[in-house]
């Protein structure tokens, strides 16, 4: 820079917008790597609890079974519930970056506030379903024992 444009640059309020850059780019990576957020809510208590096995059948459907006794929930025709077909296949991914397999079925939480919650027990993932709108958690809410009034609240939402 030229010595007449340097003089005219004030050296003070320069380096304070820098200090107030580095000080917010520090905040937030802090803020990221502790695993806080100020959108998270705590859990309400649990009405409802379905363990729940997802097979890949040769012509692209899905068999969504109960793990609990093996009961066939429904079939996810070939092409169709994209919504659950992509949640299903992250959690999976995830698995196999973990070396772990089927063994563990998934868990489908059903809250008292009408909130549904996807677990994966083996890896810790979950995903919060209503982040994704009530039709898309409607298609799991179908999945939760039909007698739970989780299963109802959630439907109705």
């Amino acid at each position: 820079m030229s010595t007449a444009l340097t003089s005219k640059l004030p050296a003070l309020p320069l380096a304070a917008l820098g200090a107030l850059v580095l000080v917010s780019v520090l905040g937030v990576g802090a803020v990221r790597i502790a695993g806080l957020s100020a959108q998270q809510q705590p859990d309400a208590s649990t009405l409802a609890t379905r363990q729940l096995r997802f097979e890949d059948g040769a012509d692209g459907s899905i068999a969504v079974r109960d793990a609990g006794n093996g009961a066939l929930l429904t079939t996810i025709a070939p092409g169709t519930n994209g919504f659950l077909r992509s949640a299903m296949r992250g959690l999976v991914r995830e698995r196999k970056r973990q070396g772990l397999g089927p063994e563990r079925p998934f868990e489908l939480l059903g809250r008292a506030d009408g909130r549904l919650t996807l677990v994966d027990p083996g890896t810790g993932r979950r995903i919060d379903l209503e982040a994704f709108g009530p039709s898309n958690a409607v298609v799991f809410a179908r999945l939760l024992p039909a007698t739970s009034p989780g299963a109802d609240h959630v439907a109705q939402r």
